[in-house]
């Protein structure tokens, strides 16, 4: 017997991706996970996030959640997509 779950993705990324404009100055792009290609389209407000993470931080990371939408040829698209940016801190040397 099975109960209801939610199923959520999150991938994790560090580089702007490459993006393709589309209606209303949505930002589309994609990203290989492993060999399974997502296909993502985010709000101008969110993908700022992003714009903004990468001149602002030397590293940072961000985490981009949503649900596993429609099949595509080598993956999905990534339904009801948010965004999180992280900055990362370098990791400190340890003395000897």
């Amino acid at each position: 017997m099975s109960i209801t779950a939610k199923m959520e993705v999150v991938l994790k990324f560090s580089e702007l991706p490459e993006t393709e404009t589309v209606e209303n100055g949505w930002q589309k792009f994609e990203l290989d996970s492993e060999g399974i290609v997502v296909s993502v389209t985010l709000k101008p407000k969110a993908f700022k996030k992003l714009t903004q993470a990468s001149e602002n931080y030397p590293l940072w990371v961000a985490a981009l959640t949503g649900k596993m939408g429609e099949s595509t040829e080598n993956g999905f698209q990534l339904e009801n997509p948010a965004i999180q940016v992280f900055e990362k801190k370098p990791k400190a040397e340890k003395s000897a």
